[in-house]
């Protein structure tokens, strides 16, 4: 099921913190039904850390070209 709200962050070409405080920034004005998904070339633990604190979850998928696709939406 597609969400009714869907935003992309590419964080593979930027320099830390930067693609943690993109995705933060997003998280804040995340609809209810909405994902947020994050392109980054690593696993990002403190990000994970965060999410689990705040009443996120997420599925990460591992891409062909080594891009760790995160899908984070707010927990049911």
């Amino acid at each position: 099921m597609t969400s009714a709200t869907s935003q992309v962050i590419d964080g593979r070409e930027l320099q830390p913190p930067e693609p943690l405080e993109k995705t933060l920034a997003a998280l804040d004005t995340l609809p209810a039904d909405g994902e947020l998904v994050l392109l980054v070339y690593c696993h990002p633990v403190p990000l994970f850390n965060v999410l689990r604190n705040n009443g996120f979850v997420w599925q990460e998928a591992v891409l062909d070209d080594g891009t760790h696709e995160i899908r984070i939406r707010h927990a049911v």
